[in-house]
């Protein structure tokens, strides 16, 4: 029995700007009926997003967001391996891209993407590579990754380097974008693994939707679900209710739905809350990705 009520599966948009049709939530609810969105009459922007998380919430619900909590830190023993004010841990690391970033508006990540050190490990528009975007002792086109994501790639996924700032798959801004909401929620909403998973209450984990597609619909991987038919496909294989509609839906829409489905079927597993690769100070630097083995 799963000691969650609600699950909420958030994609997330690093992009410029205030509104955002790239963000979407979808909750689901314990039993097996369908996920829905949270629709407003104009598009989510981060700070709605933010004030939801921290004001009205359901009681017991699991946060799923799609970005990267922390950056690659167990490869160089920092986040910023060479600066001396690199910092010592991924509270840390989200304060620092608040501050950073403080005149910038609706979230965004900006200053912190033109502070003249950090810039530098970052694959910046038009391919330009800061000269610290490759790990010292094992360069790579990719850059960095953390031990998470690894295991990721292990399951069969394709993530992008949280220090790639280029392409379509970049989850770089994303990231950043959603430090800034993780360090403003003030410890309003645990963030697992950096804090401890609590006996009771909400908590929010970092998703990846690309693994619950993955187990709902293997057949089909790598493939955005952009129609019902094929969203309510993943549904039936996650014992979940399909959603009304049918015809186009845009991507986002899908991997909320469907990765809330996800939450609600996995979360009672307690092998997710307990990877073999994740130890304390993995977790307190990088984090992890929930459901990432």
């Amino acid at each position: 029995m799963s000691r969650f009520s609600h699950f909420l599966a958030i994609d997330w948009s690093g992009a410029r700007g205030e509104r955002h049709k790239g963000i979407a939530l979808a909750m689901a609810e314990l039993r097996d009926g369908p996920p829905r969105l949270l629709q407003r009459e104009k598009p989510w922007s981060r700070t709605e997003v933010l004030a939801f998380l921290r004001d009205d919430l359901p009681r017991d619900t699991l946060v799923g967001m799609d970005l990267g909590i922390s950056l690659p830190f167990a490869d160089c023993g920092a986040f910023f391996p060479g600066w001396d004010k690199s910092p010592p841990d991924a509270k840390s690391l989200w304060a620092l891209v608040d501050e950073l970033s403080a005149e910038d508006p609706h979230l965004e990540a900006g200053g912190a993407l033109r502070h003249d050190e950090l810039a530098r490990y970052f694959r910046h528009r038009g391919e330009q590579e800061g000269d610290r975007f490759h790990a010292p002792d094992a360069p790579t086109r990719e850059g960095r990754f953390r031990v998470a994501e690894l295991a990721q790639r292990a399951m069969g996924c394709r993530p992008v380097s949280n220090f790639n700032l280029v392409g379509a798959a970049q989850v770089g801004k994303s990231s950043l974008t959603g430090m800034r909401v993780l360090h403003r929620l003030d410890g309003a909403l645990p963030v697992w693994p950096v804090d401890d998973l609590p006996r009771e209450g909400s908590v929010l984990v970092e998703i990846y939707t690309a693994l619950a597609s993955l187990q709902a619909l293997p057949a089909h991987r790598g493939r955005k679900i952009r129609d019902h038919a094929l969203l309510n496909e993943g549904l039936s294989a996650l014992l979940s209710a399909p959603v009304t509609g049918s015809g186009p839906i845009d991507d986002h829409s899908a991997d909320a739905l469907l990765t809330a489905a996800w939450l609600r079927r996995v979360c009672g597993d307690a092998s997710l809350w307990s990877p073999r690769s994740l130890t304390c100070a993995l977790a307190r630097t990088e984090g992890w990705t929930f459901g990432a083995r």
